[in-house]
């Protein structure tokens, strides 16, 4: 992907992404992100997709996914912290929403991420779990 974005494909990656426990939903799409704790890429971007059945047939999964690809290509290589991982998973409004409501959807999760993140830091390296760190938003 353009702009510093590298695709996260492995299953591992993305779940490495899960445990880290920190996310936030809106009406269009939920966001997870996780500190890399590898150096190696310092600096670059990496972000998966991922629609499930709940969303739709195959088709409409794919087109959520390349709407969530849009914006991500729109949002995250001037508003995500580099040497970080992203998903984006789809909702079930992410195909009929406008594409202007998208991106705010995306800016407004980083926004959340970005301010709890010193927070879900704290916990993780202090070894105790924070259930609280999920955030749902309004629903």
């Amino acid at each position: 992907m353009a702009g510093g974005l590298e695709r996260l494909k492995s299953r591992a990656d993305f779940l490495s992404v899960a445990a880290a426990r920190r996310s936030a939903a809106r009406p269009g799409l939920v966001l997870q992100a996780a500190a890399r704790a590898d150096s190696s890429k310092e600096g670059t971007i990496r972000v998966g997709f991922t629609a499930s059945r709940k969303v739709g047939n195959a088709v409409i999964r794919n087109r959520a996914k390349r709407r969530l690809r849009a914006a991500a290509a729109l949002v995250l290589p001037r508003r995500a912290s580099p040497a970080s991982d992203y998903v984006l998973i789809a909702r079930a409004g992410t195909t009929s929403r406008l594409f202007s409501d998208l991106v705010g959807d995306l800016e407004s999760a980083l926004r959340r991420i970005e301010r709890r993140g010193g927070a879900a830091a704290a916990h993780e390296t202090s070894g105790k779990t924070h259930q609280a760190g999920h955030d749902l938003g309004p629903q």
